[in-house]
Order: structure tokens, then C-alpha cells, then sequence
């Protein structure tokens, strides 16, 4: 019985895998840039004519693009778990819910989304034992 603990955030993911008393570590990294800064960037918008154009919309598209395909990276590997935790300190942890909870193969799966501070990974690796057992 594969019984999985996410500890995840914007920056990475630690997806801890516990089976026969043994535990396995994989740890996921995203692409998302929440800063992109450009060399001689001067303002933050464009002026053609009387229009004023401004880049934020496309960030916004681009930041949320990369976000769908690192949270869908970390549901591919759930399709394997028995029992799934997650757990950690940002608003990532909900849209994986979210995600998850459209995914029919993985809703039965999901016990429970903690929030939880910034931990080590021994930490991480100790209270994915502590919550399974």
C-alpha cells in the first residue's frame, strides 16, 4: 500500500512516498517565474498613440500556464498512491485540491490538505510518518 505526502510551494515540491517502512523521496521542481526582469527594463508599459499597453495580462497568462503544468507533473506521479496527503505553507496546495478533486481516479485518494511552515526535509519525511501511522 503506496501511501504519499506532498509538501509543496510555489518553488518545489517534496513528494514523499512511504511503502513496507520504507520512504522514498522525489523531489519536483517548477518553472514558474513570478519575476521576470529584463536587461534595460525601464517602465512597465508601452505607448503607441494615445493607447497605453501593458505586459501584466500575459504575465498573469504565463504565470498561470507554467502553474498548470507543474501542478499536472505532480498528478501523474498521485496516480500510483493509495492514500494522499498534502500539506505546506502557500495557496498551492489548494489548486493541487482543486485539481485533484476534478481527477475522478485520484478524489477517493485524498485524505486531508495541511497547512504547514517552511520544514527540513527530515522534518517533512517525520510528519508524513507521523500522519500515516
Amino acid at each position: 500500500m503506496k501511501k504519499v505526502g506532498i509538501w509543496l510551494d510555489q518553488k518545489e515540491a517534496n513528494i514523499i512516498t512511504l511503502s513496507d517502512d520504507k520512504h522514498n523521496l522525489k523531489t519536483i521542481y517548477s518553472e514558474i517565474e513570478t519575476r521576470e526582469r529584463f536587461p534595460g527594463e525601464g517602465k512597465q508599459y508601452g505607448r503607441f498613440g494615445d493607447q497605453y499597453l501593458n505586459g501584466e495580462k500575459s504575465k498573469k497568462l504565463k504565470i498561470e500556464d507554467q502553474a498548470n503544468r507543474y501542478l499536472n507533473e505532480i498528478s501523474t506521479i498521485l496516480n500510483k498512491a493509495d492514500e494522499i496527503m498534502i500539506f505546506g505553507p502557500a495557496q498551492t496546495k489548494t489548486k493541487l485540491e482543486k485539481l485533484i478533486l476534478h481527477k475522478p481516479q485520484l478524489v477517493s485518494k485524498l485524505k486531508e490538505v495541511i497547512n504547514a511552515d517552511q520544514m527540513t526535509i527530515n522534518q517533512k519525511i517525520a510528519y508524513v510518518k507521523k500522519y500515516f501511522k
